[in-house]
């Protein structure tokens, strides 16, 4: 990547972080405003780039419900209406196959799979940030966890771009190396650290374990949307955010990390 290029990225990535930070610090408004974004932003890009002349997925049902599952964990996690009210969004997946019905659309079974697998790779994962937010009254727990995320990310892309040879998964990755990954690791784990120092109501022990997770989570992550993107033979999921690409591209990691790290969350607690 050329310095130009870098520099785009960088700029855009500090605002990035800005506007992130800043919802979570400005208070829950802020907070639901921004995720909700996201949890729209990222379903409209999956069913723009899942939808072709073989599929057809339901984007608006699909985009409706998924707003739903975000608004309605919000409310739960926050206390403004009991956790009974989650079962009202079990019902809503069959939305999906009752109205495949009225469609007349090739591939039906497709198109319901391509709907449904957009709600639980987005809908559910960006949701179960509001557990991490509020759940436990400790916005240390959600700043620490994307400040770990943002971490690796960077040093991984930075010592991979620097002494990257070894491929990591060169047949959905090609860029990703073995030499990004270990050292984004290592250096992450020291950055885990210093966070325990600041944000001490987590355990450095917990924070380390959660460093873990979401290293190998996120990697996971990272890798299963170059798939998606490969599968489709594109380089981008959108063009939101220049030097990053779009919604999917930044929040990656996210999709497969946060189920993980709510998980332990839970145990610990």
């Amino acid at each position: 990547m050329n310095l130009d290029n870098l520099t785009v990225r960088t700029i855009t990535g500090f605002f990035f972080v800005v506007v992130i930070i800043g919802s979570i610090l400005l208070g829950r408004f802020s907070f639901f405003i921004v995720f909700l974004a996201v949890t729209i932003g990222s379903l409209v890009e999956f069913y723009r780039l899942s939808d072709n002349n073989h599929i057809r997925p339901q984007s608006c049902t699909g985009i409706t419900i998924g707003g739903l599952f975000f608004i309605i964990n919000f409310l739960v996690a926050n206390l403004i209406i009991d956790i009974k009210y989650l079962f009202f969004l079990i019902p809503l997946f069959f939305v999906v196959p009752v109205y495949e019905l009225f469609r007349k659309k090739d591939n039906p079974f497709s198109n319901i799979a391509w709907t449904i697998f957009g709600l639980i790779y987005i809908a559910i994962p960006v949701s179960l940030l509001n557990y991490i937010c509020f759940q436990f009254h400790n916005l240390q727990l959600i700043i620490g966890y994307f400040i770990i995320l943002w971490a690796y990310d960077s040093f991984a892309y930075l010592v991979g771009i620097s002494i990257g040879k070894h491929r990591l998964f060169e047949r959905v990755s090609p860029k990703k190396s073995w030499e990004g990954a270990v050292g984004g690791a290592v250096l992450t784990m020291g950055a885990s650290y210093l966070i325990s120092l600041f944000f001490k109501s987590v355990s450095f022990q917990h924070w380390f374990i959660i460093t873990i997770i979401i290293i190998i989570s996120g990697t996971f992550g990272d890798l299963t949307e170059s798939l998606f993107k490969r599968s489709l033979d594109i380089k981008d999921s959108g063009s939101l955010l220049p030097g990053h690409g779009g919604f999917l591209d930044r929040f990656d990691a996210v999709l497969l990390s946060s189920p993980v790290v709510f998980t332990y969350l839970q145990f610990i607690n």
